[in-house]
Protein backbone atom coordinates (compact mmCIF):
# COMPACT_ATOMS: atom_id res chain seq x y z
CA UNK A 1 0.00 0.00 0.00
CA UNK A 2 1.12 2.99 -0.82
CA UNK A 3 1.17 6.31 1.40
CA UNK A 4 -0.31 9.02 -0.49
CA UNK A 5 0.17 11.72 2.27
CA UNK A 6 3.28 11.28 3.91
CA UNK A 7 1.93 14.78 6.42
CA UNK A 8 -1.28 13.16 7.04
CA UNK A 9 0.06 9.34 7.37
CA UNK A 10 3.09 10.62 10.05
CA UNK A 11 0.38 12.68 12.03
CA UNK A 12 -2.09 10.22 12.04
CA UNK A 13 0.35 7.28 13.39
CA UNK A 14 1.52 9.97 16.38
CA UNK A 15 -2.41 10.63 17.30
CA UNK A 16 -3.00 6.34 17.08
CA UNK A 17 0.14 6.26 19.67
CA UNK A 18 -0.38 9.09 21.64
CA UNK A 19 -4.44 7.60 22.18
CA UNK A 20 -3.19 4.44 22.94
CA UNK A 21 -0.71 5.17 25.16
CA UNK A 22 -3.25 7.56 27.07
CA UNK A 23 -5.83 5.02 27.66
CA UNK A 24 -3.46 2.35 28.60
CA UNK A 25 -1.90 4.59 31.11
CA UNK A 26 -5.47 5.19 31.94
CA UNK A 27 -6.58 1.73 32.66
CA UNK A 28 -4.43 1.67 35.84
CA UNK A 29 -6.58 3.92 37.47
CA UNK A 30 -10.18 3.13 38.67
CA UNK A 31 -13.09 3.85 36.01
CA UNK A 32 -15.94 3.87 37.86
CA UNK A 33 -19.03 3.95 36.74
CA UNK A 34 -21.04 7.01 34.13
CA UNK A 35 -23.13 8.42 36.76
CA UNK A 36 -19.93 8.11 38.78
CA UNK A 37 -16.76 8.29 37.08
CA UNK A 38 -13.57 7.52 38.63
CA UNK A 39 -10.48 9.29 37.60
CA UNK A 40 -9.66 6.42 34.77
CA UNK A 41 -12.95 7.26 32.85
CA UNK A 42 -11.88 10.65 31.19
CA UNK A 43 -8.19 10.16 29.90
CA UNK A 44 -9.36 6.36 28.69
CA UNK A 45 -12.30 7.75 26.58
CA UNK A 46 -10.53 11.09 25.48
CA UNK A 47 -7.31 8.19 24.57
CA UNK A 48 -9.58 6.02 22.56
CA UNK A 49 -11.37 9.09 20.87
CA UNK A 50 -7.48 10.31 19.97
CA UNK A 51 -7.00 6.91 18.57
CA UNK A 52 -9.75 6.93 16.55
CA UNK A 53 -8.89 10.49 15.08
CA UNK A 54 -5.83 9.30 14.18
CA UNK A 55 -6.94 5.75 12.83
CA UNK A 56 -8.87 8.17 10.68
CA UNK A 57 -6.63 10.57 9.70
CA UNK A 58 -4.28 7.29 8.53
CA UNK A 59 -7.35 5.73 6.80
CA UNK A 60 -7.06 8.80 5.08
CA UNK A 61 -3.53 9.08 4.28
CA UNK A 62 -3.60 5.63 2.77
CA UNK A 63 -6.26 6.20 0.56
CA UNK A 64 -7.00 10.26 -0.35
CA UNK A 65 -4.42 10.96 -3.30
CA UNK A 66 -2.92 13.95 -3.25
CA UNK A 67 -1.04 16.15 -6.13
CA UNK A 68 2.74 15.83 -4.72
CA UNK A 69 2.36 13.29 -1.67
CA UNK A 70 2.67 15.95 0.86
CA UNK A 71 6.42 15.68 1.94
CA UNK A 72 6.99 16.15 5.60
CA UNK A 73 9.34 19.55 5.55
CA UNK A 74 12.13 20.50 7.81
CA UNK A 75 12.25 19.65 11.12
CA UNK A 76 10.84 23.59 13.13
CA UNK A 77 13.58 22.91 15.20
CA UNK A 78 13.31 26.73 17.01
CA UNK A 79 9.97 26.29 17.80
CA UNK A 80 9.98 22.54 19.06
CA UNK A 81 12.61 23.98 21.67
CA UNK A 82 10.82 27.34 22.83
CA UNK A 83 7.85 25.73 23.41
CA UNK A 84 9.18 22.16 25.06
CA UNK A 85 11.66 24.78 27.00
CA UNK A 86 8.70 26.86 27.85
CA UNK A 87 6.15 24.03 29.08
CA UNK A 88 9.72 23.17 31.39
CA UNK A 89 10.51 26.68 32.85
CA UNK A 90 6.66 26.83 33.86
CA UNK A 91 6.73 23.26 35.54
CA UNK A 92 9.57 23.84 37.53
CA UNK A 93 9.19 27.99 38.48
CA UNK A 94 4.83 27.74 39.24
CA UNK A 95 5.42 26.41 42.67
CA UNK A 96 8.00 29.23 43.74
CA UNK A 97 6.92 31.98 41.60
CA UNK A 98 3.21 31.39 41.88
CA UNK A 99 0.92 31.41 38.41
CA UNK A 100 0.74 35.70 38.24
CA UNK A 101 4.50 35.39 37.01
CA UNK A 102 5.05 32.32 36.26
CA UNK A 103 2.01 31.89 33.77
CA UNK A 104 3.40 35.57 31.54
CA UNK A 105 6.48 34.03 31.29
CA UNK A 106 5.37 30.51 29.28
CA UNK A 107 2.95 32.68 27.21
CA UNK A 108 6.01 34.59 26.00
CA UNK A 109 8.65 32.00 25.63
CA UNK A 110 5.51 30.30 23.73
CA UNK A 111 5.09 33.27 21.72
CA UNK A 112 8.31 33.82 20.78
CA UNK A 113 8.04 30.21 18.51
CA UNK A 114 5.93 31.75 15.95
CA UNK A 115 6.92 33.22 12.91
CA UNK A 116 5.49 36.92 13.93
CA UNK A 117 5.51 38.03 17.33
CA UNK A 118 4.08 41.55 18.75
CA UNK A 119 4.70 42.50 22.42
CA UNK A 120 0.98 43.59 22.30
CA UNK A 121 -0.08 40.18 21.33
CA UNK A 122 2.03 38.58 24.19
CA UNK A 123 0.35 41.22 26.92
CA UNK A 124 -2.97 41.02 25.79
CA UNK A 125 -2.72 36.85 26.05
CA UNK A 126 -0.82 37.06 29.18
CA UNK A 127 -3.65 39.39 30.54
CA UNK A 128 -6.42 37.23 29.50
CA UNK A 129 -5.03 33.75 30.20
CA UNK A 130 -3.78 34.84 33.84
CA UNK A 131 -7.09 35.56 34.22
CA UNK A 132 -8.87 33.20 32.64
CA UNK A 133 -6.74 30.69 34.54
CA UNK A 134 -7.14 32.51 38.02
CA UNK A 135 -10.74 31.94 37.97
CA UNK A 136 -11.23 28.67 36.62
CA UNK A 137 -8.00 26.66 38.40
CA UNK A 138 -7.99 28.93 41.80
CA UNK A 139 -11.75 30.17 42.08
CA UNK A 140 -13.73 27.89 40.32
CA UNK A 141 -12.15 24.60 40.35
CA UNK A 142 -10.57 25.65 44.00
CA UNK A 143 -7.25 23.83 42.95
CA UNK A 144 -4.30 24.55 45.23
CA UNK A 145 -2.04 26.62 42.81
CA UNK A 146 0.03 29.48 44.53
CA UNK A 147 -0.53 32.59 43.36
CA UNK A 148 2.07 34.73 44.25
CA UNK A 149 5.85 34.04 44.97
CA UNK A 150 6.50 31.83 47.65
CA UNK A 151 9.01 34.97 48.58
CA UNK A 152 6.11 37.29 49.53
CA UNK A 153 4.61 34.94 51.90
CA UNK A 154 0.79 34.43 52.60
Amino acid sequence: MKIKSQKDFWSGLMFVAIGIGFAWGASNYSFGVAARPGPGYFPFGLGIMLALIGAFILFEALVVETEDGEPIGAWAWKPMILIVSAVTIFGFILPRLGMVLSLPILIVIASLAGDEFHWKDAIVSVVVLTIGSWLIFIKGLSLVIPLWPTFLGN
